[in-house]
């Protein structure tokens, strides 16, 4: 299957356009396309949404690097309740890169791992940004000079 491959969704709660502006400071994402519940062509089921929600992000798609992201504000359902059980890896072509990056992400969030040197990278660190959003930040293997020759 040459054509298949696997995009994330993400759903924030509500707070979709906010991400939106906070990964494009923090890491660079740019927005490619967003649409909004009252854009839809088709009016929603009654009861699906929340009342407020209309102006609320029915899906966006965000770039970072190559990679295309998707999102929304989801429906005010359990897929807005937070990110459990995976991360983004976001590999940086240096350390300034992976420092920044790192900093960026951190704010207003927690870090579980500090940057710092591992087996694998001399830059890597873990962290849980202001959405919940699990990311795991790292030098890219191929750009890392202590292990580019490992």
């Amino acid at each position: 299957m040459s054509s298949s491959f696997i995009q994330p969704y993400l759903f924030f709660g509500g707070r979709c356009e906010e991400a939106l502006e906070f990964y494009k400071t923090a890491i660079g994402a740019e927005t490619q396309m967003l649409m909004r519940y009252s854009d839809s062509p088709d009016p929603m089921p009654p009861g699906m949404l929340p009342e407020g929600y209309e102006s609320k992000v029915m899906h966006a798609s965000f770039k970072v690097g190559s990679s295309v992201i998707l999102a929304s504000d989801g429906c005010g359902g359990e897929e807005s309740k937070g990110f459990r059980a995976f991360s983004l890896s976001l590999a940086l072509p240096d350390a300034a890169a992976t420092d920044r990056v790192f900093s960026a992400l951190a704010e207003g969030g927690s870090v579980n791992m500090p940057l710092g040197e591992t087996f694998w990278s001399s830059r890597f660190g873990m962290l849980q940004d202001k959405f919940g959003m699990g990311w795991m930040i790292t030098i890219d293997p191929g750009a890392d000079p202590k292990y580019k020759n490992a």
